[in-house]
């Protein structure tokens, strides 16, 4: 009976991915055809094919059909021992240090030029978030802006300001442990070394992740505690909820995540009890900032009187121009997500969290859009490029779990 019930969560959750992932696919196949559905003011050709088009074709038919051909055990000889080389391949724990000292430093040397550019004449929004963070923890009277709210992600800033006269030294290093916490929450639940260093590599790579690793204007804080929350279900879960609330004054955003994390924690590899436990406290904070929602009017995040369906559909078209350089993602978002209900059928649960975590951080922009009419900017996909880079991990994972 639990493996039925487990074999039915399976389905439903790869369903669910793929269809999520495929919506958002037809923009890079058709950029206009969603847009020409939901605004009828857009007199676009909705079938004009988009420069991405043959690329994600191409790639996922030849996956498709070496997958085939695997499956079917027709593969040549050499692929097979290929396949299975790269499947059983694992390092020492001398070579993961070393791998990971190289990744991490290289990445480091990489990015730290960026750390005295001027953001002022790039991003807008900057003049504002340096006022902010350099008045704090003083805020002007009366009704507080959102960004006045967010007092940890302030609390950083005015700490660089402080202790560096540079705001964007802090977020940089929040950038850096980012990519230090994604190796080691895909060890953990891959139990492979291997496969943290390739979800390492995946994320540093990643345009979006570089293209605001330094900035503070758009700081990452909200993602690494997001993450640091999940990570902490497994190694010491009463810190879970306060490093998820650190997230939610770091940017409210992580609010739609909570029922990603309540599956995190269904799925993880770890005591029943404390499972239980881990559920019961996150369901708690749900229906608790549900009641807020409703009596409270603009919290953290303004919300609309009614629910904007053409801004949500809207909100899948994005992939073509805010992730059009991220070459990875585009090309193998689709056979990742196969491949992780794969590996979820072949015994590895926590493949399940991977692709919830994918699918929740894409469908996460739609809902933003519909809810409050926000523009959908790309550095809000930060956290799709980090589980992405952890699903990658996740393939490459050996050890079959069984649920417990």
């Amino acid at each position: 009976m639990q493996t039925q019930k487990s074999n039915i969560i399976s389905y439903a959750v790869f369903i669910f991915a793929l269809i999520i992932v495929l919506i958002s696919t037809i923009s890079l196949i058709f950029p206009s055809l969603i847009i020409t559905q939901v605004n009828e003011t857009v007199s676009e050709n909705p079938y004009e094919i988009g420069a991405w088009a043959a690329p994600v074709i191409i790639t996922n038919i030849i996956i498709l059909v070496i997958g085939i051909l695997f499956f079917t055990n027709r593969n040549p000889n050499i692929i097979k021992k290929s396949f299975t080389f790269v499947y059983n391949f694992e390092v020492s724990k001398n070579v993961a240090t070393l791998a990971f000292v190289v990744l991490l430093f290289g990445y480091i040397g990489f990015a730290m030029e960026d750390i005295d550019e001027d953001e002022a004449d790039t991003w807008g929004d900057f003049q504002n978030v340096y006022n902010v963070a350099e008045k704090w923890p003083e805020m002007e009277g009366g009704r507080l802006s959102e960004l006045e709210l967010l007092h940890v992600k302030n609390f950083f800033l005015k700490s660089s300001l402080v202790l560096f006269q540079n705001i964007k030294v802090l977020p940089f290093l929040m950038s850096i442990s980012l990519v230090i916490l994604t190796y080691f929450f895909t060890v953990k639940i891959s139990h492979k070394k291997f496969a943290g260093l390739v979800a390492m590599a995946i994320l540093i790579q990643s345009y979006t992740f570089l293209r605001f690793d330094t900035l503070a204007t758009y700081e990452n804080s909200w993602t690494l505690f997001y993450l640091l929350s999940l990570y902490l279900i497994y190694k010491k879960w009463p810190l879970s909820p306060i490093s998820y609330i650190a997230s939610i004054f770091s940017k409210p955003l992580t609010l739609v995540f909570l029922p990603m994390t309540i599956f995190v924690a269904y799925r993880a590899e770890i005591l029943q009890s404390k499972k239980i436990q881990i559920i019961i406290v996150y369901s708690a904070i749900l229906i608790l900032l549900a009641v807020v929602a409703l009596a409270v009017k603009n919290p953290l995040i303004s919300v609309g009187n009614e629910f904007n369906t053409g801004d949500f559909w809207a909100g899948f078209t994005t992939w073509s121009f805010q992730l059009r350089f991220d070459t990875l993602f585009l090309l193998f978002i689709i056979p990742v997500t196969v491949c992780l209900f794969i590996k979820s059928r072949n015994g590895l649960l926590e493949a399940d969290s991977a692709l919830i975590l994918i699918a929740g951080s894409i469908l996460a922009m739609p809902l933003l859009a519909g809810l409050t009419g926000y523009n959908i900017h790309p550095y809000r996909d930060v956290p799709l490029m980090v589980f992405f880079a952890i699903g990658v991990g996740m393939l490459f994972a050996k050890k079959v779990k069984q649920e417990a």
